[in-house]
């Protein structure tokens, strides 16, 4: 395994919950059908870029969530103004939306996303920054790039974990991202997410993992009943207040819950 290129165990045949199927696909078409046409109307604002107020672009997330039929509950302290390196978990396409209803950031994702039919495209003109994963010499240029963009006040939005997980287990923040949030000495916003059915235990329909196709996971979300996405936004970790990045993502890493099934598993770093 590359040092820069982490990967979880967690694959659609044995982690994943089928999708559902009879009266579940008409809502399935109908969700699917909101969800294509809020993002057309998110792309006619792209061009507008900081213009649009923070707090319509974190209620358009929000409605992205729900029209692919998931409930939003978001607890815990509001992300600070300014620079800030907001850090969470990652386990479904849908917490880059979940992420921007907490706080709209510049979000980084690995290279081959930009090569994506169509969201490739959106998500480089929505200032998506891209790293590349397995050339390890362009991680300190990146790193200075990011460092940057806090300074100059800019929210970036990272998944340390370097890959999706299933939701019942967890990987390893990797330290690269708080490093940068070192140098430009602004807070780490951690935030952590979890899916469950309303009132039920922990779902892993939303996770998108392994060889899953985009449309097998936006088909399985869609047509999924009672799923709630929980985004407790934990309290923001003051700079200065740990002496490097290995203690600062350990201290950002949301702790496995018994009620939910969470277990680390542990990866080079």
């Amino acid at each position: 395994m590359s040092v820069w290129l982490p990967s979880a165990p967690c694959t659609p045949g044995a982690c994943v919950e089928p999708a559902a199927r009879g009266r579940a696909a008409l809502w399935g078409v109908l969700r699917l059908a909101a969800l294509t046409a809020l993002v057309l109307a998110g792309i006619t604002l792209l061009p507008f870029g900081r213009r649009v107020p923070a707090g319509a672009v974190r209620r358009w997330a929000r409605v992205i969530v729900r029209a692919a039929g998931v409930r939003v509950r978001i607890t815990g302290a509001p992300a600070p103004t300014g620079g800030v390196l907001l850090v969470a978990n990652h386990i479904s396409w849908l917490d880059i939306p979940l992420l921007a209803a907490v706080r709209p950031a510049r979000m980084v994702a690995k290279t081959e996303i930009r090569q994506w039919p169509v969201a490739g495209a959106l998500a480089a003109r929505a200032g998506v920054l891209f790293i590349e994963r397995d050339r390890l010499r362009t991680l300190p240029g990146t790193v200075a790039h990011i460092a940057g963009l806090l300074r100059s006040g800019t929210a970036v939005g990272v998944f340390p974990e370097g890959s999706t997980w299933c939701g019942r287990a967890q990987g390893t923040f990797r330290r690269a991202a708080f490093q940068a949030a070192l140098d430009a000495g602004v807070p780490v916003q951690p935030v952590r997410i979890r899916y469950r059915l309303a009132g039920g235990p922990a779902s892993t329909a939303p996770a998108f993992v392994g060889e899953d196709s985009l449309l097998a996971s936006l088909w399985r979300v869609a047509t999924a009943r009672g799923l709630v996405a929980e985004v407790d936004v934990r309290d923001p970790i003051a700079p200065g207040t740990h002496p490097d990045r290995r203690s600062l993502a350990r201290a950002a890493q949301p702790a496995p819950t018994p009620e939910s099934g969470w277990t680390h598993a542990v990866l080079a770093s």
